[in-house]
């Protein structure tokens, strides 16, 4: 059973409610505990809010709202926090978002959508994680004791509750998704990441992060030494005799990625130069057990919504959890693996959960201006914890000429 909901109709969207974004940054993607590892999450993100607002020549009390998304952060609005650490003046409110690994995307979402309900707002709208910091959990006991727990529970009992790892691996069975081509698509990852990094493809998207111990300017994921038998050396980590491995599957970092978001009027009165208009978006429920191809759902409702199919779309990034969902997805929309992740993904840079959809959008906005095609059709696509999808289908348009 799969469910799924809303587009913005954007054909009859007039320019005030036209949602646009001008602008994206992301910061390194880090493995866990390494170069970011002592940064909280609030201290990651308030490099990125500051740059969107010198990117876009933005006075700080010109935000109406900062939207962020976060999946296992300490709680207590973590968006009001970073933007009062980025400077921002008292009178911008924040409000914090989770749907766990789709966080960063449906916050965007949630932004367009009350750009789309009209008066010409300004968002700052992203997500952040700093798995380095994350805070210990716990269940009270009933003599008031403390029940550390790993991770929170995602669905009732009786729909088996699965972890993504053993979902993942279902996911690779039901759809067919055999270790060699998991495998192939995660070297891929990490080659094409490291083409991307030395030709300088990242480098506009960037914010360094300064730490106590040196400034943070690259990511530090993506691995030259894989080779195919490097790859098919590592042992199923899941399920005994399974096809998920550490070399297919994603490792936790920390990141922090935002967008501006704001409507095409306004946009325009700014003096933005160009941007992504969102065209639609999608959000989806599926069987928990099969969790990782909810976005592939999504992104159909996005697609069927603004009247557009997959075979359209210029550019394509999906949260690289795992190798076996990713492809399992893009089978299902007919998407090549080949179209998809162009300068890599999450297999090789990292899955900084609550910031992992910001940096999709951050990636395509990238790739749209370094391409220069107006018209260019481009889809964000991340599947979440619990069974569930978000989706967003974006255009690249010049701003300026009407």
């Amino acid at each position: 059973m799969t469910g799924g909901c809303g587009t913005l109709a954007p054909e009859v969207l007039p320019a005030d409610r036209q949602p646009v974004i001008v602008a994206a940054r992301r910061t390194p993607v880090c493995r866990t505990n390494a170069a970011l590892g002592r940064l909280r999450a609030h201290q990651l993100l308030a490099p990125v809010l500051r740059e969107l607002l010198a990117d876009t020549g933005t006075e700080p009390a010109a935000v109406d709202d900062v939207v962020i998304g976060n999946a296992v952060g300490g709680g207590g609005n973590v968006a009001r926090l970073a933007l009062l650490e980025a400077g921002l003046p008292v009178s911008v409110p924040g409000i914090t978002v989770d749907r766990q690994c789709g966080s960063g995307l449906d916050a965007i979402v949630l932004a367009a959508r009350l750009v789309a309900a009209g008066g010409s707002p300004l968002f700052l709208a992203g997500g952040v994680e700093s798995t380095s910091t994350a805070p210990l959990r716990a269940h009270r006991t009933d003599d008031g004791g403390a029940d550390f727990y790993r991770r929170a529970q995602f669905v009732p009992a009786d729909f088996g509750d699965p972890d993504m790892g053993p979902a993942a691996e279902t996911v690779a069975q039901q759809f067919g998704i055999n270790r060699e081509r998991q495998d192939s698509f995660a070297l891929a990852s990490h080659r094409r990441a490291l083409s991307a990094a030395d030709a300088g493809h990242f480098d506009g998207e960037l914010v360094a992060v300064p730490t106590t111990s040196g400034t943070v300017a690259a990511d530090d994921g993506p691995r030259r030494g894989l080779t195919p038998a490097v790859m098919a050396r590592f042992p199923a980590v899941f399920v005994e005799g399974g096809t998920v491995t550490a070399g297919n599957s994603c490792f936790d970092a920390d990141a922090a990625s935002a967008v501006v978001m704001t409507s095409l009027e306004r946009a325009r009165a700014m003096g933005a130069a160009d941007g992504l208009v969102v065209l639609g978006t999608g959000t989806a429920g599926v069987h928990p057990e099969i969790l990782g191809v909810g976005a592939a759902i999504a992104a159909r409702d996005a697609l069927a919504g603004a009247g557009r199919t997959a075979d359209e779309l210029d550019f394509v990034e999906f949260n690289e959890a795992f190798a076996s969902q990713t492809l399992a997805c893009l089978d299902q929309l007919g998407i090549a693996p080949e179209r998809a992740n162009i300068d890599g993904g999450a297999l090789a840079l990292g899955h900084a959960y609550g910031a992992s959809g910001a940096v999709l959008v951050t990636r395509l906005l990238a790739q749209a201006r370094r391409a220069g095609t107006p018209g260019s059709l481009a889809m964000a696509m991340i599947s979440s914890a619990g069974g569930m999808g978000t989706a967003a289908l974006l255009e690249y348009r010049q701003l300026q000429d009407g």
